[in-house]
């Protein structure tokens, strides 16, 4: 009876070990999944960022600057109306800011 018990004690832990070492892969897997997904191509731009005092870099945002404008460019409206207001708004103080300092 008790040689019998012990079979069944290696094999209850041979078990749990598998399993335990099966949730632990699945867990790490789903950890690198999710920020694979989430973060790294952020932290990508961010780097990108960082490292504007590359020319390689700067050269890309550059070229990045340039389609989203021909992109802007091809559309019938650039700007939405709220987008129109405040830009209009923005000019109208910086012309008058403007006119301040001819004034004086």
């Amino acid at each position: 009876m008790i040689s019998m018990s012990k079979e069944y004690d290696k094999s209850d832990i041979k078990k749990f070990l598998i399993k335990l070492a099966a949730i632990t892969f699945a867990i790490i897997i789903i950890i690198n999944v999710t920020y694979n997904l989430i973060f790294a191509e952020k932290l990508e731009n961010i780097n990108k960022l960082i490292m504007l005092n590359k020319k390689e870099n700067i050269d890309s945002v550059k070229d990045k600057i340039r389609v989203e404008i021909e992109k802007g460019l091809s559309k019938e409206k650039i700007l939405d109306e709220e987008d129109k207001i405040l830009i209009y708004k923005l000019y109208l103080k910086i012309k008058k800011e403007f006119q301040e300092i001819e004034n004086k």
